[in-house]
């Protein structure tokens, strides 16, 4: 419309001529968009149900847009004032119109000449951006950026989960309670006291300590989440006879839970056993892996009883014994009598001097079939166990879980390969019939990232059908569609650049990428086709939308780079589960460009050269 406007059509002719001439691609554009987003609404999980709201509210705001720029906007246009008395607007809009006479001189000078090159040197523009492309997947794939379920965001509590063995003595339980606590007392004093720490809660269960550092808002506290915790685990230093211990920065968001999370499953509980010792051993070699837990708990101290030859001539079975030791030391009920609402048991046992040391156990005399009694330790084998806390089992196997966090988390593909690549193998040899698989965020991530693959897949075929319609054509969609993996490239140099580790979400924002990446280049196409048709050769109607499109692709590329900024820059908690799809959307489409402008025309012209060849043979 703008530029009608400038050949000096009336502003309601111009709104007209100019809405119909980009009707059809942008209508296609809005569908691509919607096609992206599609996927992200079928993600599975507890991810699927975080995420499918993003997908709702972004497909719902392209319908109205679409409904907006179709016919609000150029109703609007139409009926603009020409002239402004305003001598701020008028003096605005002289220099606005100053400065889209240099930016047309630099477009057609600057650009013009480079397209120029770009088209007599087209395969070697698209041979070195493949080789870019090929760059960036080598660069992923060597573990150089890392590859996370979701990124670590921390809470506003530090969190410590201590486990000692089943029947440990209360003073042992005290003991590490009052060290943790006296570690963490050390760290608040001397990092700002009541500026870190707002209070302290403990819950003390059987065999398990946890203790909440609640701290001040982010905005006060001196240390962040993650830094108190390292302090605190520093100072703490390994606790003896412990079982296993955690330190949590981030309990209760998506990203929280342990790093690595390997499945062990054997018939034998005694191989289990030893396989998962072995493997905790093998993960605290590295350095990055901190509070692993070999998953095996040996529950209560028991004793076993083995009914022995002379007990079985006296006529004594296990179950016989058993029920007799336990009446002995549980006891027996022996009346239960109704006191109004209230039912009073009456149990017979032995009294409290005899139920105290194992000596009562081995010496309590049992009764025998014939009326006679006889000491325990003469008719049975007493032999000290371990009770089981729970039983695991898949298809009919034990399990046990081995876990471990990484600090920090980018270190978990580098980990995780080594483990695939020798230490899991070796174990799985070293313990025949032994099977492990990943469970826990490992599990997570590939459902989800399967899930999206699929989903990717789907939506560039879509993606393909919606442009085959305006194009009439089965090879330019390619054209266009050839863009798409470059904006990867892009979210790649993105992440990069700001830090981050590559994460579900920025998968997300990649899937979602493809549908806005065909924008530009869907419009490129559709102009240098109708100039076609207007008789102009395929490199001039390239190089003349290319000089035609340069314009309205840059302001497209750089007001959404500029919608996606605050939330790359955001610093807040809440932010931070986003930012990483807000950095492969904003540095794809920003790279993406540069991809239009140049890969997209050398393309074309590639292709109308090989259907001429085509048609000549």
């Amino acid at each position: 419309i703008y530029e009608y406007r400038q050949r000096g059509m009336s502003f309601i002719d111009a709104a007209i001529k100019g809405a119909r001439d980009v009707a059809v691609p942008i209508t296609f554009s809005i569908l691509t968009n919607i096609a992206a987003f599609l996927p992200l609404a079928f993600v599975p999980g507890v991810m699927g149900k975080i995420w499918k709201v993003i997908p709702l509210v972004v497909i719902t705001v392209f319908l109205l847009s679409w409904l907006e720029a179709m016919l609000i906007l150029p109703s609007h246009l139409a009926h603009s004032k020409q002239e402004s008395r305003n001598p701020i607007l008028h003096l605005f809009s002289s220099w606005q119109q100053k400065f889209s006479r240099i930016a047309t001189t630099c477009i057609n000078r600057v650009y013009g000449f480079s397209l120029i090159k770009i088209l007599q040197y087209r395969y070697f523009t698209v041979a070195l951006l493949t080789a870019l492309f090929i760059i960036t997947v080598g660069y992923v794939k060597s573990g150089r950026i890392s590859l996370i379920l979701m990124p670590r965001v921390e809470s506003d509590r530090a969190v410590v989960t201590a486990t000692v063995p089943y029947g440990s003595p209360t003073s042992q339980i005290n003991r590490v309670h009052d060290q943790l606590l006296d570690g963490l007392d050390r760290v608040v004093r001397r990092h700002g006291g009541k500026q870190l720490l707002e209070g302290v809660s403990t819950l003390v269960d059987e065999n398990r300590i946890e203790i909440n550092a609640y701290l001040t808002p982010p905005k006060v506290r001196p240390l962040g989440t993650r830094a108190v915790t390292r302090l605190w685990r520093k100072e703490i230093g390994a606790i003896p006879d412990l079982k296993s211990i955690r330190y949590e920065s981030d309990r209760g968001g998506p990203g929280s839970g342990a790093a690595i999370s390997i499945e062990l499953s054997h018939r034998n509980l005694d191989i289990l056993d030893q396989a998962s010792s072995l493997l905790a051993e093998k993960l605290v070699q590295f350095p990055a892996v901190k509070d692993v837990d070999d998953g095996y708990t040996p529950g209560k101290v028991q004793f076993d009883f083995r009914v022995n030859d002379l007990g079985k001539s006296l006529g004594l079975n296990t179950t016989e014994v058993g029920r007799q030791v336990r009446n002995a030391f549980q006891g027996i009920i022996s009346l239960r009598q109704q006191r109004g609402s209230d039912e009073v048991t009456v149990r017979v046992r032995l009294p409290q001097e005899q139920r105290e040391s194992e000596y009562d156990i081995e010496s309590l005399l049992i009764s025998t079939p014939a009326a006679t009694f006889v000491s325990l330790n003469e008719i049975a084998t007493v032999e000290e166990g371990r009770a089981y806390t729970n039983i695991s089992r898949r298809d009919g196997r034990r399990t046990v879980m081995v876990s471990a966090n990484v600090d920090p988390i980018g270190q978990s593909p580098k980990i995780l390969a080594t483990l695939n690549r020798a230490i899991l193998p070796d174990l799985a040899a070293a313990f025949p019939g032994l099977h492990y698989s990943y469970e826990g965020r490992q599990a997570d991530r590939k459902e989800s990232l399967t899930q999206l693959g699929q989903g990717f897949v789907m939506t560039l075929g879509l993606i393909y059908f919606l442009l085959a319609i305006p194009f009439r054509s089965y090879t330019q969609p390619v054209v266009v569609m050839f863009a798409i993996p470059f904006g990867a490239v892009g979210a790649v140099a993105g992440h990069l650049l700001m830090g981050y580790n590559l994460s579900l979400m920025s998968m997300m924002g990649i899937v979602a990428l493809s549908g806005i990446v065909v924008n530009d280049s869907l419009v490129l196409i559709d102009y240098a086709n109708r100039q076609k048709i207007k008789g102009a050769s395929p490199a001039e109607a390239i190089r003349l939308a290319g000089l035609r499109r340069f314009r309205p692709v840059l302001l497209t590329t750089l007001t959404t780079f500029g919608g996606l900024a605050p939330m790359m820059l955001e610093t807040s908690r809440q932010a931070r589960f986003l930012i990483p799809m807000a950095i492969s959307l904003g540095f794809g489409i920003l790279f993406a460009t540069v991809i239009t402008l140049a890969l997209v025309p050398s393309l074309y012209l590639i292709v109308e050269e090989v259907k001429e060849i085509l048609r000549l043979s």
